[in-house]
This record gives C-alpha cells, structure tokens and sequence, in this order.
C-alpha cells in the first residue's frame, strides 16, 4: 500500500487549538495582578498595616494561580501536535483550572482561619490607607475581569459562528481555564468590595467586628465558587460524560431500524477531547449486512461535536438480535 494512499486515511489529533485571546488576555491579568500584589504588599510595610500585609500576600495565591492558567496555554500550544497525547492536549488547561480551583479553596480557608483569630485578637485597623487600597484593589479586579469577559465573548462568539447551522448546540462549553482566572479575579474583588464596606463601617460607626465578619462572609462565597470548579473541571478529568445529551443522539442515529436489518449499540464510550468536542468509540450489533463502519461515521457526521470515533461491527442473525433486545 503507498504512502498517499494511507495518508487518506491518518488524521492528527489536534481536537482544541486553544484560544490566543484567552491566552493574551491571562498573561495581562497576571501581570497586572503581580504589579498590584506588589504594591499591597510596600504600602503594607510602609504604613505598618498588617492587613494590607495579608491582602497583598493573598492576592499572590491570585497571580500564582492565573500564572498558572497562562502557562497551561502556552504548553498545550506547544505540545500540541507531540504523538504522545493520544487525544491532543487539551486537558492540560482543564486540569490547570482544576489546580487553581484547589488554590481557591486554599484561599478560602486561610481567609476563614485569619478571619476567625481577628474575632478572638482584634487588632487596631488603619482604615484610612487601607480603604484606599482597598478601592484601588477593586478597580484594578474591575479591569482584570472586564479583560478576561472580553476573551471569553470572544471564544464564545467564535465557537458560535462554527455552529450557527447546527442544532444541538448543548452549552457547558466554557474554557473552565479561563474561567479558573476569572474565578480569582472574581473572588480577589468581591473581597475587595466586602473589605470597603467593613473598613466604612468601622471608620464611620466602630464597628470593628465588621471586619472578621466580611471576611468570613468572602471566605464562604469564594468556598461556594471553588467547589463548582472543581465539580465542573473533575468531570471532564474523569471522562464523565455518559449522561450528556451527545450519547443518546449517537444511539439515534447509529440504531436505526430499517428495511435492510436492525442495529444495535452493545458498547459505548463517550469523552470530551475539546471544548465543544467529543470522541466515541462504540461497538456494534447488526444483522445488515451492508453495514460498514464508514456508513456508521456517516450517520454520526450529522453531529458535527464528534470529532473521533472507532467502531467495531459484529454480525449477527435478526433471530439472534431480537433475543438480545
């Protein structure tokens, strides 16, 4: 057999290509992130304030964390094409969102923890300078998310413009990579927010107790949202995605009834290999004998989300099948 005549039948494996638009935007929130961080962290030490200490190196778990989301772009960009991953590197970004998620539940747990001690040891509180870090750590997590919205309307946009025609679009398609980052700048502003409004009310009215109070509140809010995450992220690791709508629409098409012979599915595995994107391999049982497996990878081409599939045919007598069914 030549060369070009198995090239026909050899596909890559590069199911995802990423989003460069979340990629840039990522790399510019981690550095915005970094260079607030560092300034949290001077003011801090200069105005002996141990809570803009805290915050600052709080908000260093943040830029880690979002370094992290841009770094699993850039390596699955670049290893996207290596034969060893058998089904491309996409989940390089899945699981980075996964890791960052348990970053977030680390937050959320050390904000709990100091929240808790200032309750039983308050300390004296500069509300003046740190209100207005705190108002300063709010706007700049206001940029942060508008830039990262801006990435994900335009990943959104763009996978609809591939399924404009398609009519069993089934959503939880986010880029869960950029949505960890999201998540961060999320969580680092409402804190910022809930932070502004303890600080007024012990400038204003001294209610110091305020302060643990937003804190705690902010560490159970941030919990709330990593769990999800980590939910959404350890599904796609895990590969499960057998009570997705895709697997009932491939034993539509695949098991049709017909004047020629019955078809039946005995085995099916569906996983995601993208975004909007799946793989399947399935076996099957029929008694037509014209069946093939390039007439089952046609019947599936009218679901344009699978993207792989390995079929396996046996035969048997309509007898035999109507014993199995």
């Amino acid at each position: 057999m030549s060369t070009e005549t198995l090239s026909r039948w050899m596909h890559d494996h590069v199911f995802d290509v990423g989003s460069e638009a979340a990629e840039r935007s990522t790399r510019i929130v981690m550095w915005i992130t970094v260079v607030m961080m560092g300034v949290e962290i001077v003011a801090g030490w200069w105005f002996n304030s141990m809570a803009l200490l805290a915050d600052g190196w709080h908000m260093s778990s943040h830029a880690l964390a979002i370094g992290l989301s841009t770094l699993a772009y850039a390596t699955a960009r670049r290893y996207s094409r290596d034969p060893r991953f058998a089904f491309g590197t996409w989940k390089i970004e899945v699981l980075a969102g996964f890791a960052s998620a348990i970053f977030l539940l680390g937050v959320a747990v050390l904000m709990l923890l100091g929240s808790v001690e200032r309750i039983f040891s308050p300390q004296p509180i500069q509300y003046q300078e740190a209100s207005l870090i705190a108002v300063l750590g709010l706007v700049v997590n206001i940029v942060c998310a508008v830039i990262l919205g801006q990435a994900h309307h335009h990943d959104h946009g763009h996978a609809h413009s591939h399924a404009h025609d398609h009519h069993h679009d089934h959503g939880h398609h986010h880029d869960l990579n950029l949505k960890s980052a999201y998540l961060h700048v999320i969580a680092d502003a409402a804190t910022s927010l809930l932070a502004i409004l303890a600080l007024a009310g012990g400038w204003v009215y001294g209610w110091s107790w305020l302060d643990p109070a937003m804190g705690i509140v902010g560490a159970l809010l941030v919990a709330v949202w990593a769990k999800g995450l980590i939910v959404e992220t350890s599904k796609v690791l895990l590969d499960r995605e057998m009570d997705h709508p895709v697997v009932d629409e491939i034993r539509e098409v695949v098991e049709v009834d017909g004047p020629d012979g019955h078809t039946r599915i005995t085995d099916l595995h569906v996983w995601r290999v993208g975004k909007r994107v799946y793989s399947c391999a399935l076996t099957v049982v029929s008694h037509d004998a014209a069946l093939t497996p390039d007439v089952v990878r046609e019947r599936l081409s009218v679901h344009e989300e699978i993207v792989h599939s390995t079929i396996e045919i046996h035969r048997c007598s309509a007898a035999e099948l109507a014993g199995r069914a």
